[in-house]
């Protein structure tokens, strides 16, 4: 059951990445790549996962008594997180702006960006 976490996170990579190469639309696209960021979030939990372990809160228990979850872990999970979101919205505003300056979101109707 162990290796269930790190399948669900190939499948979502796999599904954004067959959505981005099929994407007949900038937005699409967009969010296709979300979705492939997502997948990180399940792989990085998937490694920072502990059976059995508590939340790394000493104040009640003796260091090493018990298994503790790693806190790294989830700290590089939420700045994930964060960049994500960041690359999504630059990502956004940006097909925004091709599309007030050409008109169309459709990569096949950009011929101006060709070099």
């Amino acid at each position: 059951m162990h290796i269930f976490p790190y399948l669900v996170a190939a499948y979502v990579f796999l599904t954004g990445c067959y959505g981005l190469a099929t994407s007949r639309n900038l937005i699409h696209a967009v969010g296709c790549l979300a979705i492939c960021q997502s997948s990180t979030y399940v792989l990085l939990l998937a490694v920072g996962y502990r059976s059995g372990a508590t939340a790394p809160v000493f104040s009640d228990l003796t260091p090493g008594s018990r298994p503790v979850v790693d806190p790294v872990v989830q700290a590089l999970t939420l700045t994930d997180i964060v960049v994500g979101a960041t690359v999504t919205a630059l990502l956004l505003a940006l097909v925004l702006q091709i599309a007030k300056r050409h008109g169309t979101v459709d990569p096949d109707e950009l011929r101006e960006l060709r070099g």
